[in-house]
Order: C-alpha cells, then structure tokens, then sequence
C-alpha cells in the first residue's frame, strides 16, 4: 500500500520535475532514477539524477509541504539563500542549483547536488567503518563552526528580522504559549533562563540544528551539513550548545560532542581556526535552551498528530519525547550532566 503510494506520487512528480529543469537547463536536459529519500510532512527529499550532455549528477530535490504560522523553521528560499551564500564560502554543503517557482507546480523548494556520505547515527556512531571520522569529529566541528561564524551577517541580512534573531528564548516561549499545552519542567527551564542569560555577543550566522542526523560523513570525516531550516542570527555559542545536547549522544553520554568528541576538543580546533571560544558557563545557559528548544519542536510535531493535520507514528512518538528531554532539561540544570 506504502509502496503503491509512493510509486503513485512519483508518476505524478516526475513530468512536473522534468519540465522545471528543462526551463532552467534547457531542452536537452532530463531527469532519471527518480526515488523518494524521505517523504516527510515539513519536506519531501526526493533525489534524481540530472542527465545532460555533459555528463550526469545526482541531485537531490526539497520541497516544502507543510507550512504552519508558529513554525521555528525558514522558508526554502532563504535556504537556498543561505546555501548560497556558505557554499560560497567553502564549507561542506550540497551547491545549491535551483529554486522551484509558482510555475512548476511542485510547492516551494529548491534542488542542491547531492554528497555521499552517512547520516543515521547508529551507523555512524558503532560502524568501524567510521572510527577515524568519530576520532575527527569534534575537531572537525570547531573548525567547521569558526569558518561558519566568520561569515559576515551583512552577506544574510534577511535573516535579522526572525523571531530567533532577534530574542531566541522569546520566541520559544511564544511557539510554547501557543500550543496551549503546559510542562512543569519546561516553566522551570524559561524561568532559570531568564535568570541566568549570558552577556550579550555580536551577532553570528548560526546554523541552528547542527547535529549527527543534520551531517553527511564518510569514512575521514565530516563531508557534509544539511539542513539549514534553523539558521539565524545569534551568538556562536548556540551552536556550541546544541551540538552537546544529551539527545544527540545516542547513548555515549561520556563524549557530550554528538557522542564522538569532547569539548575540549571543539574548543581547542574553534580557537585555533580564529573563532573566540565560548566559557563554560555560556555554554551550559546554551544547553538548558537546546533542551528547551527541543521538547518545544517535540510538542509542535506531536501537536500536529493529534490535530490530523501530520498524522505519523514519528509524530506521535514526540509527544513520549518531550517528557524524556524534560528530564535533560532539569538534570542539565542540575549539573548532572556535564
């Protein structure tokens, strides 16, 4: 039945595909190998190959499906915007090739190149296959976040007007509030944030979910980070925060760096790539609000469940899942997990 969905919405997709690149890369072009990676109701992935004269890539297509006015997350086109603008730069990103428009029929999104790589965490996170990438990883994260926070926010000054920009705990207190649904804990961890916010610092481009799931690594390291929904103006310590955050430990709670590093270790390779490393109290403020932060998108994902409008076992797990993070919430406050 799954299958003979998805083999349905592929059939109806792939002339609407062809024709949009045809506009763009002209009539000699064509798609092949059409397959959905994901079809996810905040975006489908899907991947093809681009067959042209001088030569095939593979490509990989994210079309936004889902829209909601208290969404955290940005609109395709200022990723696009952002891809360009980091790929430009020299990080580790899919090349952005181009943007959906109202004409193609095919919602909004846009298509990158496609890097190979593994994203699953079990994989990556137990494979020998990727035990020097492990090794690498928190190194290769400091270095990668020093190159990214030296961007001049000039170059995305579109981004200054979100909710996230300008008061990143106010507005996840504002998605909280308006999900009408109250947590203890999560009361507990806004008022600890407000009473404890860090001195303000210049404003950075953030990617704002980076983390073991949102990056492509082969066999030497990091190749690749997706995902850029999140991305926004803020202090550089946000990232810091988010990429230890317990969830993304997968169960190797001794290596807080996305279970594979220390933080020494990003430290170290942020400061030696010409980044201002963050103090260890900054960055604990920074891991109470991504455990905040993320039972609140826990909440927002099982709230859709519950309303029909994203009916999906995932979704309705997130609701099972905003209880566990509300634990780490109150044990990181606690300092018990350091």
């Amino acid at each position: 039945m799954v299958q003979d969905a998805r083999a349905a919405l592929l059939a109806d997709l792939a002339p609407r595909l062809e024709t949009a690149v045809r506009r763009r890369l002209g009539s000699a072009a064509r798609i092949a190998n059409l397959e959905a990676a994901t079809l996810g109701a905040s975006n489908r992935t899907l991947l093809f190959d681009l067959v042209e004269p001088a030569g095939t890539r593979r490509l990989v297509l994210r079309q936004e499906t889902y829209r909601s006015p208290v969404s955290p997350f940005l609109p395709p086109a200022d990723q696009y915007r952002i891809l360009q603008v980091v790929h430009r730069r020299g990080l580790p990103v899919p090349e952005p090739i181009f943007e959906l428009a109202p004409e193609d029929g095919l919602e909004r999104g846009f298509a990158m190149t496609c890097i190979a790589g593994e994203t699953l965490p079990k994989t990556l996170l137990t494979d020998p296959n990727y035990a020097d990438a492990r090794q690498r990883f928190a190194a290769q994260t400091g270095e990668i976040f020093a190159r990214l926070h030296a961007i001049p926010v000039a170059e995305v000054p579109f981004l200054a007007a979100s909710a996230d920009s300008r008061d990143p705990l106010a507005a996840q207190v504002a998605r909280y509030d308006s999900y009408g649904e109250y947590h203890p804990a999560i009361d507990v961890g806004i008022r600890w944030l407000e009473r404890h916010r860090p001195p303000a610092r210049p404003a950075r481009l953030i990617h704002g979910d980076y983390r073991v799931g949102n990056l492509l690594l082969d066999a030497t390291g990091i190749v690749g980070v997706l995902d850029w929904e999140c991305a926004h103006q803020g202090s550089p310590a946000e990232d810091f925060g988010w990429v230890c955050l317990r969830s993304w430990r997968f169960g190797r709670i001794e290596r807080p760096v996305g279970g594979m590093g220390q933080r020494g270790e990003l430290q170290a390779a942020y400061t030696a790539n010409g980044g201002e490393a963050p103090g260890e109290d900054e960055v604990l403020w920074w891991e109470v609000f991504g455990s905040l932060k993320w039972a609140i998108l826990n909440i927002m994902q099982a709230e859709g469940h519950v309303r029909g409008v994203r009916r999906s076992l995932p979704f309705a797990c997130c609701g099972r899942n905003a209880a566990m993070i509300e634990y780490d919430l109150l044990m990181t406050i606690a300092g018990r997990y350091r």
